[in-house]
């Protein structure tokens, strides 16, 4: 494998479809688990350790196929609510954050809980509290649905209005435009973020920006690579699954920064042979809630239809580590 090209330092360019260019695998780095996730992952593996199966988890620890189909085999089931949990039993929040309403159903079942949320989504549930007490609107930029959005918006939903998008800045509503403040789902796309702020800038200049970004280090960090690597594939592979945000957004920043063709896969056997065809560079990435393994996988395949060179293309160095939950610290190797 080739040195890694740091940040700052261009990709030898090659024509698009030139027939006379080698085959080659441009791979983004960073890639893969973030810290959050990281964290998440083992906490379900060491309460599995700890306590034995069953365990169980309110919604999918982390937002990929693989790993909640492997938890799954070990003994983890998976639930919708707290109230599909037997009285008494443990319960693991996912890495996405819950609401307050969430612990107060899970404390009058007397469940046991392990909280998995993120750290950096945990800033976000108290940036909220801390806007609502001093009676701000939060206008909290995400996704309607989306489990993340939903936990935050429960620690202040007399406060919090969502904004889904740019297009949906004309529908705010505010009681005072010089107490107003914008937060966001982690793992939005920047430049899609931006655009939005942008606009509910324009109808309110007094907004006030995040005490620190909201948009966490590893979905920027995903997303930078991209855009150093896609104006030189015909193709991006993302290695993700459907309903992973920052994933799907991967698919969206590599087609905006130039790349010829995007696809969101969650397993190698997905990449369909006829998206190789008249390619001769491939960048190849993956969301924040996918082990390393997939990334192989489609590495293999590649490697066996002559895309065997690969260049990492590096833009950043990631060291963050999060403890595990309090109940779990004596049980980390």
């Amino acid at each position: 494998m080739s040195s890694a090209i740091p940040l700052n330092v261009g990709i030898v360019r090659s024509a698009a479809g030139d027939a006379d260019a080698p085959k080659r695998v441009l791979l983004a780095e960073p890639r893969g688990y973030c810290a959050g996730v990281d964290r998440a992952v083992e906490t379900v593996e060491k309460a599995l350790e700890k306590h034995g199966a069953p365990i169980y988890v309110r919604k999918e620890i982390v937002h990929n196929r693989h790993v909640v189909e492997t938890l799954r085999e070990r003994g983890v089931i998976f639930v919708d609510e707290t109230d599909e949990v037997p009285e008494g039993a443990l319960v693991v929040f996912s890495a996405h954050g819950v609401s307050p309403a969430v612990h107060e159903s899970a404390a009058q079942r007397n469940l046991h809980t392990i909280d998995a949320t993120c750290p950096l989504v945990t800033k976000v549930h108290q940036e909220a509290k801390r806007f609502a007490r001093d009676d701000f609107d939060i206008l909290l930029i995400g996704h309607e649905g989306h489990e993340e959005v939903e936990g935050t918006a429960g620690e202040a939903p007399e406060h919090v209005q969502l904004v889904d998008g740019p297009d949906a800045v004309d529908q705010v509503r505010v009681r005072d435009e010089n107490k107003v403040i914008w937060l966001s789902q982690t793992t939005l796309s920047v430049d899609e973020t931006m655009e939005t702020v942008d606009r509910l800038r324009q109808r309110f200049p007094n907004l006030q920006d995040p005490p620190s970004d909201d948009i966490c280090y590893a979905t920027s960090n995903r997303q930078t690579a991209v855009k150093a690597m896609a104006p030189e594939c015909d193709l991006v592979i993302v290695v993700g699954s459907r309903n992973s945000s920052n994933s799907v957004r991967l698919v969206e920043v590599a087609l905006s920064a130039g790349a010829r063709a995007a696809h969101l896969v969650d397993f190698a056997r997905e990449v369909d042979p006829a998206w190789l065809e008249g390619v001769r560079t491939i960048g190849v990435t993956s969301g924040a809630s996918v082990p390393e393994i997939l990334v192989e996988g489609v590495l293999e395949l590649l490697a066996a239809n002559g895309f065997g060179e690969v260049v990492p293309v590096t833009t950043a160095n990631e060291t963050l580590v999060f403890s595990l939950p309090r109940e779990l610290r004596a049980a980390r190797a």
